[in-house]
């Protein structure tokens, strides 16, 4: 992971410009090198730079300004590390609470399938343009640069809001520790905590959520094989003079809501899968994408359906299912029902951990599309600039701005705030999730009309087309079902607002710069 190796994403990688035109990859390359050689350009050229003909000299050169260099394992525990959160840990006491045991595990299980084929599109993609920011580079790309800011801004607030929702379960989870000192409090030092870790150099960052994310993922594999004893009746659980077994599951009926709530419900499991997707915003700065990016795909699909809906199966069959919610993880209530000692307070430190790896890692995505968004102009550049060190301070600022979230949430009410800032957050990850599978469609429409061939790609969608559209009609329908949810229509019109917005903030950015044309800013680097 030295920083003076080049990235090795921009080794052979062809600009986007490339996969549409059939320019020779060598077309963009520095006079003298060859193809099989690296190419001194960033390994995140966007849209922008493909349509000015791959110069990278001006308005890409931020891009040399990164310390970067992550490796195979670092972009599937960056992956996990996003995903499991407060989204299984807390958010699934609510899905519990809606849907019952069944559906819950039914719901689950068509998330995975949704996440799955999103997950299979956005491989080909990252592949073929492994590029920073790359959601909104490709929206741009594919269907319209007022989408491509869209997108950006969309991402944002998916993982801004996520902090909030993330800073907002730290303070909770500290109350068991701490009853009499307030949510905000530990919320306020959970985000000290996080911006000075993204505050030190991307190196460090990578490592930590590593070592983070491998303690939830051993954590979550203790939960589930100390849960099947106490299920079996080897351990002792409270309340029960038997084994549970998993009477619990259709005790009140397989649907005991309803089946409507299954669906309304799918988006919390959406907001609990959000993060998978971080996969393609680290692809431009991994080494061998061919490679890693397909791999990580595939290991983390397995590995999210072994641990949400193995968890669930264990929480569902000791938990009465009217008993879960929000006010305290799951998780915790099954150790302390089962009486180990201190197994609860074990526990709870784990999710507090899993809850601030969460974190990190929303920051560090949430960070870098404001990067990329100042550094493509689509806001300030200013947001662009770096340390002397390649951290993107301002950006990074800007995105903690999710925190405050966390602080007005915890004030006014924590256990009902939170399940807005779910809504919220979820709904802009499936907008984002809609759009990878629509670029991922033209993309491949546009590759063949260019004289290409499906060989030629280095990792393509297996099962075109029915895989992309049965994931931008399943992210679609997932977004809709989400107004049979009395409690979270409301975040459905003002998700519908908040894009109507950034459409209306486009348009209007683009006619000041009409009327106030001016030169590209040098690239800047604070002191």
């Amino acid at each position: 992971m030295s920083q003076t190796e080049p990235d090795a994403a921009a080794q052979s990688q062809p600009h986007i410009s490339d996969t549409m035109t059939g320019t020779p990859a060598s077309a963009n390359a520095p006079a003298g090198a060859s193809i099989d050689e690296p190419a001194n350009v960033p390994a995140d050229a966007s849209s922008s730079d493909a349509a000015s003909g791959g110069n990278t000299n001006t308005k890409h050169a931020l891009h040399t300004n990164l310390k970067r260099g992550m490796e195979s394992r670092h972009l599937q525990m960056i992956s996990l590390g996003g995903v499991i959160g407060t989204g299984l840990f807390l958010s699934s006491g609510y899905t519990i609470q809606q849907a019952g045991p069944i559906g819950t595990i039914l719901a689950y299980a068509i998330g995975a399938v949704i996440v799955y084929l999103v997950m299979l599109t956005l491989g080909e993609l990252s592949v073929a343009m492994p590029v920073t920011g790359s959601f909104h580079v490709y929206a741009e790309k594919f269907i319209g640069p007022g989408t491509g800011f869209v997108i950006a801004i969309q991402y944002w607030l998916t993982w801004t809001v996520a902090l909030g929702s993330e800073f907002t379960a730290a303070g909770l989870l500290m109350q068991r520790w701490f009853p009499q000192t307030p949510t905000w409090a530990w919320s306020a030092a959970c985000i000290i905590l996080i911006f000075t870790l993204n505050a030190l150099s991307v190196r460090f960052f990578a490592e930590a959520e590593f070592w983070f994310a491998s303690i939830k993922v051993f954590a979550i594999c203790a939960f589930i094989a100390i849960g099947l004893l106490a299920i079996f009746g080897v351990i002792p659980m409270k309340g029960y003079t038997h084994a549970p077994m998993f009477g619990n599951l259709t005790k009140d009926g397989i649907f005991p809501n309803g089946f409507m709530p299954v669906f309304a419900t799918i988006l919390t499991v959406n907001f609990a899968f959000s993060g998978t997707e971080l996969i393609g915003v680290t692809a431009g700065e991994t080494r061998d994408p061919e490679t890693a990016v397909p791999k990580a795909i595939h290991t983390t699909l397995w590995r999210l359906v072994l641990f949400f809906i193995g968890s669930i199966v264990v929480m569902c069959a000791l938990i009465p299912w009217r008993q879960a919610g929000v006010g305290e993880s799951p998780f915790v209530l099954v150790f302390s029902s089962i009486g180990i000692p201190y197994a609860a307070d074990i526990m709870n430190f784990v999710v507090l951990t899993a809850v601030l790896s969460a974190s990190n890692s929303g920051l560090y995505a949430s960070t870098r599309m404001v990067w990329s968004m100042g550094h493509e102009g689509m806001i300030p550049r200013w947001f662009a600039k770096t340390t002397r060190h390649g951290v993107p301070l301002l950006a990074l600022c800007a995105a903690m701005a999710g925190g405050l979230l966390a602080l007005l949430s915890s004030v006014i009410a924590a256990s009902t705030v939170y399940l807005v800032l779910v809504a919220l957050s979820g709904l802009s990850a499936v907008v984002v999730w809609i759009a990878i599978a629509y670029c991922q469609i033209v993309f491949r429409k546009r590759w063949i009309a260019s004289g290409h061939t499906v060989a030629e790609l280095k990792y393509s969608t297996p099962g075109y087309p029915y895989t992309s559209w049965g994931a931008f009609i399943l992210c679609t329908a997932s977004f809709l079902l989400v107004f049979f949810d009395k409690e979270q229509r409301f975040a459905l019109g003002a998700e519908l607002v908040f894009i109507v917005l950034c459409y209306g903030a486009y348009f209007v950015q683009r006619w000041w710069r009409k009327r106030h044309p001016r030169e590209e800013d040098e690239p800047l680097r604070l002191p």
